[in-house]
């Protein structure tokens, strides 16, 4: 397959957002772990699951540098957040990260367009729509939380937090 060169703010965007989907599942990773430790099994494994959904996204950025003849460079990632006073704190902190990870999508779009770098175009139209469902995700996770304030009720969420953001057809309300 022929190489197709990419233009110099196209490769920096894409590499710099190649880096932020690590960090941000190292994030959910720490975020899964203050999870277990409260014994929130259910946020827990919620929270793994996004860590890997991250890692599936970063996967596909280095296949598509691949694939264009350009090696994906890896950046040391900064210590994520591990400390948080409450679930709420977190499920805020993954409603920021996912914002901050649309504002980084979005900025690979605007690079790749304005240098009519069609097959980048493509690959962000993919991410720019997972991002729609990550944040309606994020939202419906602040909700809930917020949500649950009587006593059981954080518990009974715990249970369901997987199947209520699945995003598979399977969410209750």
């Amino acid at each position: 397959m022929p190489k197709s060169p990419l233009p110099p703010k196209v490769l920096f965007e894409l590499k710099r957002q190649l880096n932020h989907e690590l960090s941000a599942a190292h994030g959910y990773l720490a975020m899964s772990i203050w999870c277990a430790t409260q014994n929130l099994k259910g946020f827990a494994r919620f929270f793994a699951k996004q860590a890997g959904e991250e890692r599936e996204h970063a996967g596909k950025m280095i296949d598509h540098l691949v694939d264009r003849g350009v090696p994906a460079k890896l950046e040391t990632l900064p210590a994520p957040r591990q400390d948080f006073p409450a679930l709420l704190d977190v499920a805020l902190h993954a409603q920021a990260m996912e914002q901050a990870n649309t504002q980084g999508i979005n900025a690979v779009f605007t690079a790749a367009f304005a240098a009519k770098d069609y097959p980048a175009q493509v690959l962000m139209h993919w991410f720019i729509n997972e991002q729609v469902e990550e944040e309606a995700w994020a939202a419906e996770l602040v909700d809930r939380v917020k949500g649950a304030t009587c006593a059981g009720s954080l518990s009974d969420l715990d249970r369901h937090i997987e199947k209520l953001l699945a995003g598979d057809g399977e969410k209750e309300d």
